[in-house]
């Protein structure tokens, strides 16, 4: 990103609601999943970032909404390039979040296998620790971290784990021939408010 750039945030709807970004002059400061509404998306983008003002995004940033756009309607989306500003991010959280990013669309790691690929074997409990304090959701893809015997974990976004499975599911699908992203099929219970 460019100098100059003065911290902003603005929200774009995706296929799971009124998501936002936050940005300053060295990259993308954080991504907020939806709250329920787009006016409450708002306020907590003004609370986590109360420097920042509503603004036009600029073109990297603009760039990354819509990726994640095309990631949460199920396409293909490559966000491992967008620059993120971990200013204030701790080292140790820093190193995970850099691991996720290695994880390709359609695969899945461990909390302990992203431990050990940083050389701190043993450590899964504080990998999910820094997962669930993640201010770049899906740019840096915790949906794609399981746990040790293969069961999901959480995941905070809208729909919680069946929104985490189906984020996986698109992508192993490669975005073709998927069941679209928060369709329900028949079998599928309603979601709940």
């Amino acid at each position: 990103m460019a100098t100059g750039i003065e911290p902003g945030f603005a929200l774009f709807d995706t296929a799971i609601g009124w998501c936002g970004i936050a940005w300053s002059a060295r990259g993308v400061a954080g991504v907020q999943l939806p709250e329920g509404s787009e006016r409450d998306t708002r306020a907590r983008l003004r609370r986590r970032f109360p420097d920042g003002r509503e603004a036009p995004p600029p073109a990297a940033v603009q760039s990354a909404i819509e990726g994640v756009v095309a990631l949460l309607r199920g396409e293909p989306s490559e966000l491992d390039r967008v620059t993120l500003d971990m200013d204030g991010v701790p080292p140790f959280h820093r190193r995970v979040y850099e691991v996720a990013r290695t994880i390709p669309p359609g695969a899945t790691l461990s909390y302990g296998e992203i431990a050990a690929r940083m050389g701190v074997r043993g450590a899964a409990r504080d990998v999910g620790q820094a997962l669930s304090q993640n201010p770049f959701a899906i740019i840096v893809p915790c949906h794609r971290v399981l746990t040790a015997n293969g069961k999901v974990g959480g995941f905070s976004a809208r729909g919680g784990v069946r929104t985490k499975l189906r984020l996986i599911s698109s992508e192993r699908a490669g975005g073709h021939g998927a069941l679209p992203l928060f369709q329900s099929r028949p079998e599928d219970p309603p979601p709940r408010g």
